[in-house]
């Protein structure tokens, strides 16, 4: 459980920051200030929770970048309903496999 803990906390940190972006994004094309300011704290809530992990940041960051994509390209299919192209699972792909060599490859 030790060890699934902080990919738990990425996906609750990539939540964060996905919501914090799409109210802002929201306020900004509707003039709501509030939806603004929500989102600000939801972006600083995403960074207390992901820098809660007590790893090297490079390792943090290269490895949660993996989860931020995965959990954005999921959000934007399933919430926002978009379309998303081939080409960007290839790249999601890619991606993945980065953070994996980040967090696996020097043991």
């Amino acid at each position: 459980m030790k060890n699934l803990f902080p990919w738990l906390i990425f996906v609750v940190a990539a939540l964060l920051e996905i919501s914090g972006d799409a109210l802002i994004r929201k306020g900004l094309r509707s003039s709501g200030l509030l939806f603004i300011a929500v989102g600000i704290v939801t972006l600083g809530c995403y960074g207390l929770i992901v820098n809660s992990v007590k790893w090297d940041f490079s390792k943090l960051m290269g490895v949660y970048i993996g989860v931020f994509a995965v959990v954005s390209i999921l959000f934007g299919r399933f919430v926002f309903k978009e379309s998303v192209q081939s080409s960007t699972w290839v790249g999601l792909i890619v991606i993945v496999l980065g953070g994996l060599i980040i967090q696996f490859g020097q043991r």
